[in-house]
């Protein structure tokens, strides 16, 4: 426990400090947001605001880890930086959304179809990568219910690729309020890091505690009002990090009741188009994704940071009782 604490403390300085260098560099650069028009109308007043701030917990969250984890490294032991690899590849594709965005003058980069495929091939390369080197196998361990599913590789790897997609565009949806796709972020970094140190898979918990330090120094700068926004870097990148834990851990399906908060956030703006286009105009909710809905209804934007944060805290709590304890015996 010292050393996953010890790793997170590193992180987080690491990603503080980074902070002071690269929001001013940022703002030189004029790598500003633009903000939509079909946006919430306060919102207008966050425009020109620094993004792509999320090559600060990618420093911070690799820096930690290399740190933290070269002796492992050394002994040959690389699942830390195969879930690195992994959430910096998403992290280009987010940086590439993010660089077009910037370049045009719009909130507008790639297309939904580019980063689709992008991000299928990125899951591809690394589910085969930690198939290859033994640290996954094909059989889908189902939460709460303690059984395991034995599937074809082909059919776990065409399903696996869906699952990540699903859920790398899910914090990235979740991140259109002030602090809150990095307040979500911290208790399922703690989630996998506590849960793979029950199951004997350091790496992945180093992994998790460096990029749960990383979270607490982003919020210095990222909580309401945001000096720096994340960008599509850094959600990718948290998305990446997120599915990289939970398929290192071999325990994909994980991601469903720690990430739920997310997969309500995406599953809204699904329902959102499904409604307006069978209806012929008419909207289930004021806006989304939900967190929207909530804001028009009159919720500040702290407000909506700690309930969703809390929820997710419960929902990870929950599931590392009902979870991590039965496999230590409990």
């Amino acid at each position: 426990m010292y050393f996953l604490i010890l790793t997170a403390a590193i992180s987080f300085a690491v990603t503080a400090l980074s902070g002071l260098a690269l929001i001013p560099l940022l703002r030189r650069l004029k790598f500003g947001q633009t903000i939509l028009d079909i946006g919430p109308s306060w919102h207008k007043s966050k425009q020109g605001t620094p993004t792509m701030g999320g090559f600060m917990f990618m420093l911070g969250t690799s820096a930690a880890v290399v740190i933290m984890g070269w002796r492992s490294m050394t002994d040959g032991i690389y699942a830390h930086l195969f879930i690195l690899g992994f959430a910096w590849l998403f992290g280009a594709i987010g940086f590439a959304d993010d660089w077009f965005k910037i370049k045009n003058k719009r909130n507008l980069g790639l297309s939904a179809l580019q980063k689709l495929m992008l991000q299928g091939a990125v899951a591809a390369a690394f589910l085969a990568l930690m198939r290859l080197h033994g640290f996954l196998s094909s059989d889908v361990y189902v939460p709460f219910a303690g059984i395991i599913i034995p599937l074809n590789w082909i059919v776990y790897l065409a399903f696996c690729i869906f699952l990540v997609a699903g859920m790398v565009n899910a914090v990235n949806l979740t991140d259109g309020v002030d602090g809150l796709c990095s307040g979500m972020t911290v208790p399922v970094a703690a989630f996998f890091a506590l849960v793979a140190l029950a199951w004997g898979r350091n790496e992945v918990s180093l992994t998790a505690a460096a990029l749960f330090g990383a979270m607490l120094g982003f919020l210095i700068f990222n909580f309401y009002p945001a000096k720096v926004f994340m960008g599509d870097t850094g959600s990718l990148f948290l998305g990446g990090a997120i599915c990289g834990l939970a398929f290192a851990a071999d325990a994909p399906l994980l991601l469903i009741p720690v990430g739920a908060v997310y997969i309500i956030e995406m599953f809204s703006v699904m329902l959102q188009v499904a409604y307006f286009k069978a209806t012929k105009g008419k909207r289930l909710f004021k806006m989304s994704p939900i967190h929207h809905h909530f804001e028009k209804s009159g919720w500040s934007e702290k407000t909506i940071f700690t309930v969703f944060t809390l929820l997710t805290a419960a929902l990870c709590a929950g599931t590392y009782f009902a979870v991590a304890l039965r496999f230590m015996g409990a």
